[in-house]
């Protein structure tokens, strides 16, 4: 073969190509984080300060107790990536989060990774950002973990 024909033959198949995911909108990422916020971590700062301490004077004065609610929002938020793909907030949004490869379900382990890679990204604040200026609205702790979050097709 020729090197025409090869490159012609190559720009009518990357024509083609349909775009592998759908990718899910900032808004949207932001709107399910807020959602997860109130249905899983208010709960449990909740249970926290009034269950398990006397109240929320003995919650802010303690050093312990916010970290183990991070914790176990973190926990809580891995299982639920690693089993159904997605958190209550971004199944209201028909999101998943899944392989950036693959496309597949993610593992505990690597939903703990994400999770952690966001804190630190929500901490700097200049990760947050990174999906404005990327075609597949990766933010940091994507990049970091090797996810996307998509559009669920139904």
């Amino acid at each position: 073969m020729n090197f025409r024909k090869l490159k012609k033959q190559k720009k009518i198949a990357s024509a083609t190509d349909k775009p592998k995911y759908i990718y899910a909108k900032y808004s949207y990422r932001v709107k399910a984080f807020i959602t997860d916020m109130f249905m899983i971590y208010a709960p449990i700062l909740y249970l926290i300060a009034y269950v398990i301490m006397n109240g929320k004077d003995d919650f802010q004065s303690s050093q312990l107790a916010p970290l183990f609610g991070v914790t176990l929002y973190g926990l809580i938020y891995a299982l639920l990536l690693s089993q159904f793909g997605q958190t209550p907030g971004k199944k209201a949004y028909d999101m998943k989060v899944v392989d950036d490869k693959s496309a597949e379900k993610i593992s505990f382990v690597r939903a703990v990774l994400r999770f952690i890679a966001f804190l630190f990204t929500a901490t700097t604040l200049l990760g947050l950002f990174l999906p404005f200026y990327r075609k597949d609205k990766k933010a940091l702790h994507d990049l970091i973990s090797g996810t996307i979050v998509v559009i669920e097709k139904k």
